[in-house]
């Protein structure tokens, strides 16, 4: 995520000096108090009455109940008791849904729920409450020190259950069982697919202008389970996350010189990519988590590369006279989108993997930066430079753009897994230097600011956790 004007920037300043795992959650059909489907079962006869309006967004968010996921008996467990686990699993199903825009969870009138009511709704109630739809659970401690959180959906005004599902975390992982149930509840109410249990890698920045510490970090996509991981000794910038999520690749002037790492998220390790002679940077890795495309300016002419993950010899795929660069891959990993001034502006462009049959994308007025292709395939969201930096999308062919913010300083955008939300971050007025990251729909109704625990840049969104 380089434009034109920060590449000559970064060209000046190249020679100066600058600054593990858990198990994951299990799909487990979910025990007592009634027989459960298998994770994701749902009933075919009562599937598909509620449906939420995905393209009206914020409009008309949809009234549902999330009371309080009673436990058999509060039991002290390594993450806290069972009894207030089960209030903060609600507080985070209702989180996810409220977040996304399409879902108003109740806030008045919200009842305890009692153990034998999670498979027998009390739905006249849930009708006076104002809710459309009602998920209701419960969470357990087993013998084997893990947790059992059952999750359940329901349709109020046919007095139906939607979907049933289960999953069975260690202690350290409760916060996930939460995501996964909301992310049952959106898919099956949206009919698109679920986002809420992923990660987010970013920069996290402090400091005065100038003087910014900028170092990696990891977090999950609500902003919980922050950790950072390198210390800020060298700046660190425009991370990747693999879609294998073994590891993150990002730019870094360890040693004084601008490169490209790896970071080992399961080690903690890190290990030169590209060596450190050329000025290396914006690196993203193929879908299939083998190939890392890069820019690399060699000559006084910045070109398009990639290397296998593993290192290597890197290959050069663009050879025009232009700077190109902020090369994305399409989710087949059959063709690339990428940046380049070859036309006299920054414009937009794709081409085969192997570099072949490049053609230009973007037409409309201004400049275009930071192409990310859509996990669906059919967008490219950019960053639209013209008196003030926006976000903005397009079809992989060049038309229906649509730009989705209005804030002066909007750039980088990463999308979500199920590609309809993108992260983005947000600098400051004033020339503080300061930034947040943000994120939007795809209606660009629904823009919200993401927490993290310091400022905030460069965000990368990760596929689901397995």
């Amino acid at each position: 995520m380089l434009p034109k004007t920060m590449l000559k920037t970064l060209l000046a300043a190249s020679g100066a000096a600058l600054i593990a795992g858990t198990a994951a959650a299990q799909d487990a059909p979910a025990p007592q108090p009634a027989p459960v489907a298998p994770a994701g079962a749902a009933n075919p006869q009562q599937q598909g009455e509620l449906v939420v309006d995905v393209v009206g967004g914020i409009a008309a968010p949809l009234g549902i109940a999330i009371p309080t996921m009673p436990t058999t008996e509060p039991v002290d467990t390594p993450a806290g008791r069972t009894d207030a686990l089960g209030v903060q699993l609600s507080k985070i199903i209702s989180t996810d849904l409220r977040n996304s825009g399409l879902f108003k969870p109740l806030e008045a009138g919200v009842k305890p729920v009692a153990f034998s009511e999670v498979t027998a709704p009390t739905f006249e109630y849930w009708t006076g409450a104002g809710a459309s739809a009602l998920v209701q659970g419960y969470v357990r401690a087993t013998g084997d020190g893990t947790l059992t959180v059952g999750c359940y959906l329901y349709d109020v005004t046919s007095r139906n259950e939607i979907a049933r599902q289960g999953f069975v975390v260690p202690p350290s992982d409760w916060r996930r069982a939460g995501h996964k149930c909301a992310d049952m509840v959106y898919s099956k109410l949206t009919g698109e697919g679920p986002y809420f249990d992923s990660r987010v890698v970013y920069v996290s920045e402090t400091g005065p202008k100038g003087r910014r510490i900028k170092r990696l970090a990891i977090m999950d996509q609500d902003g919980e389970n922050h950790r950072f991981l390198t210390n800020g000794q060298a700046i660190a910038l425009t991370p990747r996350l693999s879609p294998d999520q073994r590891s993150i690749v990002y730019m870094s002037y360890l040693n004084d010189r601008p490169a490209i790492y790896v970071y080992d998220l399961a080690s903690g390790r890190q290990r030169l990519l590209v060596g450190n002679t050329d000025l290396t940077f914006a690196p993203r890795v193929s879908p299939d988590s083998r190939w890392v495309l890069f820019s690399m300016a060699r000559s006084s002419n910045t070109d398009i590369y990639r290397v296998p993950l593993s290192g290597g010899t890197p290959q050069r795929l663009t050879t025009s006279t232009a700077i190109d660069t902020g090369g994305t891959y399409s989710p087949d990993g059959s063709r690339i989108a990428f940046e380049s001034d070859r036309s006299g502006t920054q414009q937009l462009y794709v081409m085969n993997a192997d570099g072949s049959q490049q053609q230009r994308i973007s037409f409309g007025s201004g400049r275009y930066a930071t192409p990310v292709w859509s996990p669906r395939g059919d967008l490219i969201a950019y960053t639209k430079i013209g008196g003030s930096f926006r976000i903005g999308v397009m079809s992989p062919a060049g038309g229906n753009e649509k730009l989705l913010t209005d804030g002066s300083q909007d750039e980088g955008p990463s999308w979500s897994p199920n590609g309809r939300v993108l992260m983005f971050f947000r600098s400051s007025g004033g020339g503080s230097g300061k930034a947040d990251l943000w994120s939007v729909d795809l209606t660009g109704v629904n823009v919200r600011r993401v927490p993290t625990v310091l400022d905030g840049s460069d965000p990368a969104w990760g596929p689901l956790r397995p």
